[in-house]
């Protein structure tokens, strides 16, 4: 039952209008559309997302909503599997102001602001060996308010390290716009003054609530079990002080009661060393035993997958080949130890191997602390939810639920669930989960265009509601959040009393009923069968995605325009119109915004595709719409393919005429490069060759004009090469060979391909059909042709070549003073990161990588011809490198825009090897 308006009221947006500027306010088609969507299988479009960036304009919409009785839902990162993030009327959504964060001690705590990726909290409590007591599958996506708002959890959480047992202090802004900071001693004196009532009716809530003994035993078996189904009612159980029952309720109240401002956890260990072992037992009965015998001993993570899991990936790459050998009825403990010390994990590998050896098994890796083995045994754990996304039919959804059985109930809830597979005939489904905690996901795909499928869907979520709450006393929802999805099942696993206690609870805190209404509790019984997310085919370049949102903090786009998720959910929404015909304006409006939001300001950059479960790379469907564009345009491409020698020439005049009227020009700057035009001295002829394939931004682009360094790239290449013993050979027809990567980012394959095949015949050549290597100075262009010519052409890239061929041979002297390191998203598809660590690391202890900055942004020529994609993807750039003096990367463009975003000048690392190694001698 609705209370809040369905309309929003004008005096309401004229309000919001006021206090959040226009780039902030979307209410067009292309925007509520994106912003309607979450990783779980509903989808609601808001009339109206605001991006919020302060605490303040949270307090000012809170006041608004309440006095004209509009629903607000909060969104951090929306990787939200339950249907908690989106809704029919206005989403306030994180912007980037949000990422304050403050360590406490020796790391023992740390606050944090709700725009937090769990990640970067990790990232900076490393350095103590500490992390955040939460460890979600997506923790390099979600962010700290919605791993609060859901008490997220994990594989190696359970219970004891939840946000709920893990919080400190929390800052919290409710209904009314009132904030109460518990760490802020007047804060909490004027709350207890000015909510006095509020607080007198949470004491009194959990009087009663200690006073009914029945009530008091379900709730400690409830959350003895891993549960996040209903409101945290522990809290008014476990705390007396009205203060901490509030801040206790907000943790997985999914933004119902509340927006959490900011939260203090207490942190637990990160141990630096670790071991893991696989155990293949024939079948789920004694698997499960197993599991019970393991749990009082040292032990982090206990992860059970059934046979299907394990089939799921048994094709995949590195899978150990026995993987396919075994019997249909096993099932599989992936088991991790961790130690503060290499002793102390070995004696706890002895005690396991010691329980270990009194079970039956098929198959056994056994506890290993190689990277490499333990790496492969996680792959198979981690590889099976998109193991089913990615072979699911075209048009379904990927569904992932959360239950927990009793732990010593564990077998037969798995045996029984897998009758109820067979019942509804989800042959696809698997099963894999926190077995130490009894909690278990299963994955299976689902279509939702047909009512008889719908009705399949509900038949079997009324089956598993029963069989999980009421047969085996359990939690439908572990550590998902109850979400849309499982409201309607709260007073079946709950009952009566504890249900009315809940909206009572929800009564006092959000009275008008208008905090994310519908999710955790709701009055209607159809609600997880309402508003189902449709999912059409748009291109088999990108069908497979479900939608989760992991590539999203990756995009450079993400603060400007669209994310990969958003573009894929916009062309599904354009091709379901064009397939049914409905709705022209609505096509009309939504292709047209789709140009600029989705096609013009996509990087391209590949970044999604190292952050996807599936592998989607959504440039590669931005390419191929721009080819389709860009029709008209290909006899252009093919000329200046032909003739590139001398577009080469014509873009180093305009670089030189840029430099002389720098101060007219708009959009000039200081970074802007110069033209080379300078002749590289080559090195000795004694000297090993090396053919030097320099790309056509090195070749054409000269540094800055108020460059520490002044000599052109193709330059430095040369004398620093020298100095480890190599001579760089510059062939004659360098000038008019290309990658290929100018024409194919805009979708001109066809020159593209054109350039590529020439640079190949003319390699072959040079290089004496491979017997010469061949020294590529670019990332991009090095990812560009990776697999794409002969493979007799030995083409090593500059990162490379120096770590392995140059570094070795050379004695540095490390300069003073921090230096920033860029690693172009080239480099870290190229598997370049580590190299470029080190790298820099040889010439500073002091180097600065800067956080969220995955991809810059230049793209190309784009931060020449779309300035904004590269300015709103370095927008936190200058803050982090502000104590540096300059900084490395390996491509040229993406230094230009570094460049005019830091304040320091960046160039290609070899510049900074070169300076620290210019007294340096060969090794001999």
């Amino acid at each position: 039952m609705r209370h809040y308006v369905v309309a929003l009221p004008v005096v309401f947006q004229r309000a919001v209008k006021k206090l959040i500027p226009a780039e902030r306010y979307f209410d067009d088609p292309i925007a509520t559309l994106a912003y309607g969507t979450d990783a779980s299988f509903y989808r609601l479009l808001p009339k109206l997302v605001l991006r919020v960036e302060s605490e303040a304009e949270v307090v000012a919409l809170l006041q608004l909503a309440n006095k004209y009785n509009v629903a607000i839902t909060f969104r951090a990162a929306g990787t939200s599997l339950s249907g908690q993030a989106v809704t029919d009327s206005v989403l306030l959504v994180l912007g980037e102001n949000w990422q304050q964060r403050e360590v406490r001690g020796l790391g023992e705590q740390i606050r944090l602001q709700p725009g937090v990726i769990g990640a970067a909290a990790n990232s900076v409590l490393s350095k103590f060996q500490r992390k955040i007591g939460p460890d979600p599958a997506s923790i390099n996506s979600c962010k700290i308010g919605g791993i609060v708002a859901n008490n997220a959890s994990g594989m190696c959480c359970g219970t004891a390290q939840n946000s709920f047992n893990t919080l400190a202090a929390m800052r919290l802004v409710l209904f009314d716009g009132t904030v109460l900071d518990t760490e802020d001693s007047d804060s909490v004196a004027a709350f207890r003054q000015s909510h006095a009532s509020l607080l007198a009716d949470l004491a009194l809530l959990a009087g009663q609530t200690r006073q009914d003994e029945q009530l008091c035993t379900k709730i400690r078996h409830k959350y003895r079990l891993k549960n996040t189904t209903g409101f945290s009612l522990n809290a008014l159980t476990e705390f007396t002080d009205p203060i901490d029952i509030l801040t206790h309720l907000m943790v997985g109240s999914e933004g119902c009661l509340g927006f959490i401002s900011a939260v203090t956890y207490n942190t637990v260990p990160e141990y630096p060393h670790r071991a893991s072992g696989l155990l293949v037992f024939p079948s789920v009965a004694s698997c499960c035993q197993a599991v019970a015998v393991l749990k009082p001993l040292p032990v982090s993570a206990v992860e059970l997958l059934d046979r299907r899991s394990l089939r799921s990936v048994e094709h995949k790459a590195a899978m150990p080949a026995w993987i396919k050998q075994v019997s249909d009825n096993a099932c599989a403990l992936l088991i991790e130890s961790t130690a503060a010390t290499d002793q102390a994990l070995q004696r706890q590998l002895t005690a396991l191997r010691a329980v270990v050896a009194g079970f039956t098994l098929e198959q056994q890796v056994d506890f290993s602390t190689d990277p490499g083995v333990y790496n492969q045994l996680w792959a198979i754990r981690k590889g099976t939810f998109p193991a089913v996304g990615a072979v699911r039919q075209t048009g379904t959804t990927v569904i992932i639920e959360d239950i927990t059985f009793p732990l010593l109930q564990l077998a037969d809830g798995v045996a029984r669930l897998q009758q109820l597979f067979a019942k509804y005939e989800y042959n696809e489904a698997i099963i894999f989960g926190h077995a130490l905690e009894g909690n278990l996901h299963f994955v299976f795909t689902q279509g939702f265009d047909d009512p008889a499928e719908v009705a399949r869907y509900d038949n079997f979520m009324q089956d598993v509601a029963h069989l999980v709450a009421v047969e085996f006393g359990g939690s439908l929802k572990a550590e998902h959040g109850t979400g849309r999805n499982m409201a309607p099942f709260v007073e079946l696993e709950w009952g009566s009393d504890a249900y009315q206690l809940m909206w009572r609870i929800k009564k006092l805190l959000d009275p008008k009923h208008i905090l994310n209404p519908d999710v955790v509790l709701s009055h209607n019984p159809q609600l997880h069968l309402q508003n189902l997310k449709p999912l059409p085919a748009t291109d088999p370049l990108v069908d497979k995605c479900i939608e989760c949102g992991f590539c999203e903090p990756v995009c450079p786009s993400r603060n400007l325009t669209l994310t990969p998720r958003q573009r894929i959910v916009t062309q599904r929404e354009i091709s379901r119109l064009r397939q049914t015909g409905n709705d022209a304006k609505r096509l009309k409006a939504l292709t047209k915004s789709y140009q600029y939001a989705g096609n013009d300001t996509c990087a391209a950059c590949g970044m999604c595709s190292t952050a996807c479960p599936v592998g989607i790379n959504t440039g590669d469907l931005t390419r191929k719409l721009r080819a389709q564009n860009n029709r008209r345009w290909q006899g252009l491409a093919a000329f200046i393919a032909r003739h590139f020698g001398a577009a080469s020439t014509m873009a180093r005049f305009g670089l030189r005429a840029g430099q002389r009227l720098v101060k007219v020009l708009p959009g000039w700057h200081s970074a802007m490069p110069g033209a080379n035009h300078t002749k590289v001295t080559p090195a000795e002829s004694s000297l090993t060759p090396v053919i030097y394939l320099a790309s056509c931004s090195s070749r054409v682009m000269a540094p800055q004009a108020n460059s520490q360094d002044s000599r052109s790239l193709m330059q430095v290449c040369t004398d620093l090469l020298a100095k480890a013993g190599y001579q760089l050979i510059i062939a004659e027809d360098l000038a008019n060979q290309c990658c290929g990567m100018p024409f194919q980012s805009k979708g001109q394959f066809a020159a593209a391909k054109l350039k590529q095949h020439q640079l190949e015949q003319w390699l072959l050549e040079v290089s004496n059909v491979g017997e010469i290597p061949i020294f590529s100075d670019s990332s991009p262009c090095s990812l560009t042709l990776s697999g794409k010519l002969d493979p007799r052409l030995n083409i090593i890239d500059s990162v490379d070549f120096l770590y392995d061929q140059v570094l070795p041979k050379l004695v540095l002297n490390k300069q003073s003073g921090p230096v920033a390191l860029h690693i172009p998203c080239s480099a870290s598809q190229l598997g370049q990161t580590r190299k470029l660590q080190q790298l820099l690391g040889a010439c500073t202890d002091e180097m600065v990588i800067p956080e969220g900055i995955s991809c810059c942004g230049f793209a190309g020529d784009k931060g020449f011809v779309l300035p904004e994609l590269n300015a709103a993807a370095l927008s936190g750039l200058a803050a982090q490198v502000s104590k540096c003096s300059r900084g490395g990367s390996t491509s040229r463009t993406c230094e230009i825009g570094l460049s005019r975003h830091s304040g320091i000048e960046y160039q290609h690392i070899v510049y900074l090897l070169d300076r620290c190694s210019m007294a340096a001698t060969i090794k001999i």
